[in-house]
């Protein structure tokens, strides 16, 4: 098999890049597309430690700080890529990966973290939270991405195999684009998360301050239960909105190093979680830990914590739902048995996920190969008649 992966964009070391990386390392032969390449050289290592294909988009001016609001361009740009040579394309797609343009003799796999959210069913969120609900700006991102919702839906039919990163995305690749998806649960580093040293007496919570991430709720939620104490790590465009609700229990550390995050995962009382999240790797990575997880209840949270097990479920992202589920959490606190949590968190190990994404990409091509596999010759009856049991032969059904 000659393999392909193409990748939107690669600027950051986050949780797609860290899900490519583990892919890489099956398939270590395999090229990599992606429309630009800003890749910091500390993130050089490894399965990416190989030159990147990239598309016209890398020789844009300053386009490793605008690329996000170069959207329209990439449909066209993602489609210029030549895979013809490949006979396993995988896209890693959260946006316009999977528009590449494959052949009838390849195979081409999507491992999806969401149809594009700004362009379905979270359009009105994405517009209010960027202020452009009215007026002319409002019109002009409207139009654009109705266009881009048409080019999303048609090029997802040219996918031949969908995989979705939890079962919520499934339902959302289902309604967006009328396709099937196996569901894979991302790789989580959880042999790095380990339960270690007393709790002390703080909640905690980290992220990327954007948002949908809906960190000021929780700062407002813990800055209303000042007898409470609360430790945000993160940094993002929502930071100065945050500390202005902060009120002196809660402590924003910014951006923190893994050594000071891992210590305040491994010691707080409880995680807060309150985002609508495709699957979450943080409140996975905090049950490795052996921290219970207050999550809200939608999304991929709601697969990885398991009720009044491993956390409690909150259904309303407001500051009211999160204080409510906080003094519900301290009525039960002692119910909750760090192995047993970390046990959950061990469903979502990166050698998990190494042993079904791999079995998952032969089955594929086993099933592809079969299916192209060249008829045998067609032979004529004495009477010069097609042979009737050629006619109506029909093919073995295939169980993988």
């Amino acid at each position: 098999m000659k393999i392909a992966f193409v990748h939107e964009w690669l600027t950051t070391y986050a949780g797609s890049e860290k899900v490519l990386e583990i892919m890489l390392s099956e398939f270590p032969e395999a090229d990599v597309f992606c429309l630009i390449d800003y890749l910091p050289a500390e993130h050089r290592v490894g399965s990416f430690n190989r030159p990147f294909k990239t598309s016209y988009m890398q020789k844009i001016p300053f386009v490793s700080k605008i690329y996000r609001y170069l959207l329209p361009l990439m449909p066209f740009a993602i489609e210029q890529f030549d895979l013809s040579s490949y006979d396993i394309i995988i896209s890693n797609c959260h946006a316009v990966a999977k528009g590449v343009i494959t052949g009838p003799d390849q195979v081409h796999i999507c491992y999806c973290y969401s149809p594009m959210r700004y362009a379905w069913d979270l359009q009105a969120q994405y517009l209010t939270e960027s202020g452009i609900q009215y007026g002319v700006r409002s019109l002009i991102a409207r139009w654009l991405l109705h266009r881009i919702r048409g080019w999303d839906h048609r090029a997802a039919q040219n996918v031949d195999h969908f995989i979705a990163c939890s079962a919520y995305i499934g339902r959302r690749i289902k309604k967006a684009y009328h396709r099937q998806s196996t569901v894979i649960y991302p790789n989580v580093a959880v042999d790095d998360f380990v339960v270690d040293g007393p709790r002390a007496n703080f909640y905690m919570t980290s992220s990327r301050m954007v948002p949908y991430k809906k960190m000021h709720l929780i700062v407002e939620a813990f800055s209303k239960m000042p007898d409470r104490q609360l430790v945000v790590i993160g940094t993002g465009p929502q930071f100065s909105r945050c500390k202005a609700l902060a009120g002196p229990n809660v402590k924003l550390l910014g951006y923190q190093p893994y050594a000071t995050l891992l210590w305040h995962m491994q010691r707080a009382r409880a995680f807060i979680f309150a985002a609508e999240e495709d699957f979450g790797i943080t409140p996975v990575e905090a049950q490795a830990c052996g921290t219970p997880v207050l999550a809200f209840g939608k999304g991929g949270a709601a697969e990885t914590v398991v009720d009044r097990v491993t956390g409690l479920l909150f259904h309303e992202q407001s500051a009211a739902a999160i204080q409510r589920v906080v003094q519900d959490f301290e009525a039960i606190e002692d119910s909750f048995d760090p192995q047993i949590i970390r046990e959950n968190a061990l469903r979502f190990s990166t050698e998990r996920f190494r042993s079904e994404f791999k079995q998952y990409v032969y089955a594929r091509w086993r099933e592809h190969k079969r299916n192209i596999a060249v008829p045998e010759p067609f032979i004529a009856s004495a009477s010069n008649e097609p042979a009737r049991s050629q006619i109506h032969h029909e093919p073995e059904s295939v169980t993988i």
